[in-house]
């Protein structure tokens, strides 16, 4: 099987609003810069609320920013036609949306579905891309093959909205909480797939989780807050993110001793910035320093 290797990513001042049901605007992202290299692997933190869905949903082609734009490869998809699109997410980019029936045909069998996620290859691509029963294989339902989706477990259905996503032996792989609602076993079967996915193919893969044990199998983790890239984690080491107008997100696990309002000094040298709490300097308790 031909190997496809990985697509790379970029993020230029990504800006993203949605409209409530009241007439509101809401900003989900401001100003969103984010580069991945083709073939790795992240995985995106962060609250409710702090716009890493939204951005899994733009890098997917499923939405299109409302400023910024956002490069797959060479290609600019921020201002690709419709038509253009709707070819890349069914050739080179796959996404597995939170929920794992939001992905499948319901009244179905599990080979069906994954024969369906297939539909719109070439004869060429269909036969350089694993088999139904490869895939089926791959994820251990090989059994439950004809088996009607309704009556499969939510872990089988969560691997089998897997196999479904890549079908198509994707470029790159967006799964939005993948391991959401899932037993221990399942979620640690659904995580080693997507790392083997990304070992045997070059896929690049991005996750959104919540769950810091999911988050901790990936070398690179990127955290969101506010809408805007936070902090990112690197082979275990945490570091802050300098955004645009040198706005800084200090990491997570300084934050509760660092609360708002918080006076620091930044010393800065080459490629180095030290900064200082006031009572580090004084040895005076910062809430008497103010």
């Amino acid at each position: 099987m031909q190997d496809r290797g990985g697509i790379g990513v970029r993020c230029e001042g990504v800006v993203h609003l949605y409209r409530t049901f009241e007439g509101h605007d809401v900003v989900a992202l401001q100003g969103v810069d984010l580069e991945i290299t083709p073939g790795e692997r992240v995985a995106f933190l962060g609250p409710s609320g702090s716009g890493k869905s939204t951005l899994l949903a733009l890098l997917g082609g499923i939405q299109r920013p409302s400023a910024g734009r956002i490069f797959l490869g060479d290609d600019d998809i921020s201002r690709m036609s419709e038509r253009h699109l709707a070819r890349l997410r069914s050739r080179r980019v796959s996404t597995m949306l939170q929920g794992a029936t939001r992905n499948l045909l319901p009244y179905t069998t599990a080979r069906q579905n994954v024969a369906f996620a297939r539909i719109g290859l070439s004869r060429e691509e269909a036969d350089r891309a694993p088999s139904v029963a490869e895939l089926l294989e791959r994820v251990g339902l090989e059994d439950q093959a004809d088996q009607v989706v309704t009556t499969l477990s939510g872990g089988q259905r969560q691997r089998l909205a897997l196999a479904c996503t890549v079908a198509t032996q994707p470029q790159l792989l967006l799964a939005d909480e993948p391991t959401s609602q899932l037993s221990h076993v399942d979620r640690d079967t659904v995580v080693a797939l997507l790392h083997d996915l990304n070992r045997d193919f070059g896929t690049t893969v991005v996750v959104v989780t919540h769950q810091h044990e999911v988050a901790a199998t990936f070398p690179r983790t990127v955290t969101m807050k506010g809408g805007r890239v936070g902090s990112e984690g690197r082979e275990g080491a945490e570091y802050g993110v300098i955004g645009a107008e040198g706005v800084l997100h200090l990491p997570a696990h300084v934050t509760p001793q660092w609360p708002p309002g918080t006076l620091v000094r930044i010393d800065a040298g080459p490629r180095r910035i030290v900064v200082t709490h006031p009572a580090d300097e004084t040895g005076i308790p910062q809430d008497e320093v103010r």
